[in-house]
């Protein structure tokens, strides 16, 4: 692994090796929240209001656009990506991350992990992320450890009108139910400032391609940490992002840039 991006490299940038997680965990560090100024009874200084959040979003794509194999993003990832995707998770306060995205890819709860510990300590944050699951219907199964044996309870976030009886259930399994938006759908852009409300501020949102299309279409994205696979696939699969067009480009600019066996690890933050 070698840092390929922003200059000045040092030797030890561009040396090929093998980066711990507390190198890693400095490279995609958050930057620090925003206060909010004259709201009334927030945290900081001169009566500042809550944190803003920051939403960045982790996804990979082989080198033809494709954000998956055969539905899943995991043929695409590499052992670096996976460290990269634990050090992430590790920096977070929430994991967002759609429905259909938790059905396909069989989410678990995010574990505690010791590497990270004396971080999240320090900043205040609990021993593992929060995972947000968005849904509209609530067509999820409760059964599942995500929502019934997580280290923090599981977000479900959804409309004001979610079927009664899904939102009863999801609340038999101890997850706690956020309405984030009017009827049954939910607002993308309304979900960090909901969660930032509840001490979430570092967010990290895992896609899928729908979801994120959402969070690009209402303006709320921060930041794309964005893994290139040195491979092609071809067929019909999705885009990382997917969904209507935005009227005018979302301009990002270019933070870091790592290498590893052909893997490019991207940053890139909005401008």
């Amino acid at each position: 692994m070698r840092r390929l991006f922003p200059h000045p490299l040092t030797p030890s940038d561009i040396e090929d090796r093998t980066w711990d997680l507390a190198e890693l965990a400095e490279a995609y560090a958050y930057p620090e929240a925003p206060v909010t100024p004259g709201a009334p009874g927030g945290q900081g200084a001169g009566g500042g209001g809550p944190r803003k959040a920051w939403l960045r979003a982790n996804m990979v794509s082989s080198l033809d656009g494709a954000a998956h194999h055969d539905g899943r993003s995991q043929p695409l990832s590499s052992k670096a990506d996976m460290r990269i995707f634990g050090t992430l998770r590790g920096l977070a306060d929430a994991v967002v991350v759609g429905a259909e995205t938790v059905r396909k890819e069989g989410y678990r709860p995010a574990r505690a992990r010791e590497a990270f510990a004396a971080r999240r300590a320090a900043l205040g944050q609990g021993p593992a992320p929060a995972i947000a699951v968005v849904s509209a219907g609530l067509d999820l199964d409760f059964s599942l450890p995500l929502f019934t044996a997580p280290l923090v309870p599981t977000l479900v976030l959804t409309g004001a009108d979610a079927p009664a009886d899904r939102v009863r259930a999801a609340r038999e399994a101890g997850a706690e139910v956020v309405v984030a938006g009017e009827g049954r759908r939910v607002d993308a852009a309304r979900v960090p400032g909901v969660l930032a409300e509840r001490g979430l501020t570092r967010l990290l949102t895992e896609g899928g391609p729908r979801l994120l299309g959402q969070f690009v279409a209402a303006g709320a994205l921060d930041e794309l940490c964005l893994s290139l696979a040195p491979v092609t696939v071809s067929g019909t699969a999705d885009r990382i992002v997917s969904g209507p067009p935005v009227a005018v480009p979302e301009r990002f600019t270019l933070a870091s840039v790592i290498e590893e066996s052909g893997f490019l690890f991207t940053r890139y933050h909005q401008i």
